[in-house]
């Protein structure tokens, strides 16, 4: 069994609500277009705005020229080490011959990279507890982009809950990933601004 479903099975029996409840009895109430979070269990709701989708959709599509769909996923829920962390990450890639967890999941070891799109509402989530939340499960590579700023942060080596590995690029600038899992450079040139 691992921590987090040690931790899962921990809060059935103390009547605490899970994760998967907590997801449950938000598919029937979150408006089409928002995307749903939940963080330290706090629930997130944010709309999907052009920006956040053209951003997502340029980096899901530069990894498709490497990778195969199967692996690439976007808004598909991973749970992360912490207090209830359920993330809908703008866009993961998935280890080769990853399988789902019995209840249909994805497993956080499994991640190889996120990608995070800034919302003005939800932006300390994402240098935050994402991060660190990220960072403790050991995901190799971690990249925030954010149009507010104009630029992406990469986040690489993952220890002891942080990342040793901060890199600062501007939208417009290529985003050298080969030397690590991912294997690839990104590149930011149509990245909107806001």
């Amino acid at each position: 069994m691992t921590a987090l479903e040690d931790r899962t099975e921990m809060a059935e029996e103390s009547g605490e609500p899970t994760l998967d409840a907590l997801f449950e009895s938000l598919e029937r109430a979150t408006p089409e277009g928002y995307k749903v979070d939940i963080v330290g269990g706090a629930i997130f709701m944010t709309p999907q705005r052009d920006t956040h989708w053209e951003i997502t959709a340029g980096i899901f599509e530069q990894l498709r020229t490497k990778y195969p769909r199967k692996r690439v996923k976007s808004d598909v829920r991973i749970d992360y080490p912490g207090h209830l962390n359920g993330f809908c990450s703008d866009v993961t890639l998935v280890a080769e011959g990853a399988e789902k967890t019995p209840g249909g999941l994805w497993r956080c070891g499994d991640v190889e990279f996120v990608a995070e799109v800034i919302s003005k509402g939800t932006a300390h989530n994402d240098y935050g507890p994402k991060r660190t939340a990220y960072a403790t499960a050991e995901v190799p590579v971690y990249l925030i982009a954010d149009p507010y700023q104009r630029r992406c942060h990469v986040h690489t080596d993952p220890k002891d809950g942080d990342y040793a590995v901060r890199t600062r690029v501007d939208f417009g600038t290529d985003i050298d990933l080969t030397g690590t899992l991912v294997g690839l450079v990104l590149t930011t040139d149509d990245f909107p601004r806001d």
